[in-house]
């Protein structure tokens, strides 16, 4: 009973990624791939590359999933006093939203996810595989992990296809390598979610938006009445920003420069 408390729901997601990503390791071991073939030659570069990225995407899956995303404090940071000319870029009229969960005072992008019941800071999306949110700190080590995760997905294709021998009889067959089948099969399937996923993050930060930004527009204050992302400074400079945390100044401060376009653009 004293363990019971420990046993929720992000230790067993968790728990079984990790019991899932060894299992199929030790099915492409154990059948007649590439591996085994590798092994039994006594070439262990590739199995032992193989087996390191497998243990550095697990790693990298476990860094995201126990990280802070990015909450926002409940107790405001001591911060020097803004410049008078930073203080005269930022929009006056968009005042900071107090969340009617938490009851903190919302920044620019933020927004509170109801299964970590925090706010989170340039809140993407709540990953139910890693049970923790997509936020500001960890979207970038998100992307990376999907990068490295698809790299192996596709090696333990090629690795699983290379085990599957049809010249047998198919009782017989079916018998032999019928767990080796259901391996390709799921690496095939997992490789499709995970590429998807990979394609949809990049092109969201080329464009510097969020996937709740791209799919809520219509609904979030300082984007339904715009027809264009205020934040996206190209691809080069967002990508730039993202990955290499390169500054482009407070988010408030974009919000402002595209105004002030739009209001000169109409006059």
């Amino acid at each position: 009973m004293a363990f019971w408390p420990l046993l929720n729901s992000g230790m067993l997601v968790r728990t079984g990624h990790t019991v899932l990503t060894w299992g199929i390791t030790l099915v492409l071991f154990l059948h007649d791939t590439e591996l085994r073939q590798w092994e039994e030659q006594g070439e262990l570069f590739l199995p032992l590359t193989f087996l390191l990225l497998v243990l550095s995407s697990l790693l990298l899956y476990l860094a995201v999933s126990l990280m802070d995303p990015g909450y926002v404090t409940t107790q405001p940071q001591p911060q020097e006093e803004p410049k008078e000319e930073e203080t005269a870029m930022v929009p006056q009229a968009l005042p900071l939203q107090r969340c009617r969960y938490c009851l903190v005072l919302q920044p620019l992008r933020a927004r509170h996810c109801r299964q970590c019941r925090r706010c989170v800071r340039r809140y993407d999306h709540h990953c139910p595989w890693m049970e923790n949110c997509v936020g500001e700190r960890n979207h970038p080590l998100f992307v990376a992990y999907l990068a490295l995760q698809l790299v192996v997905l596709l090696w333990g294709l090629c690795l699983a296809w290379s085990g599957l021998q049809f010249f047998q009889p198919w009782g017989l067959w079916l018998r032999s390598t019928g767990l080796l089948l259901t391996t390709f099969l799921l690496l095939s399937f997992l490789s499709l979610v995970v590429g998807l996923l990979l394609a949809s993050h990049l092109y969201l930060v080329a464009r510097n938006t969020t996937t709740w930004e791209f799919i809520s527009s219509h609904r979030i204050a300082y984007l339904r009445q715009r027809t264009s992302n205020p934040f996206d400074r190209g691809p080069t400079r967002n990508l730039a920003h993202f990955f290499c945390g390169c500054p482009s100044g407070p988010w408030e401060t974009l919000l402002a420069e595209d105004e002030d376009e739009g209001s000169s653009q109409v006059v």
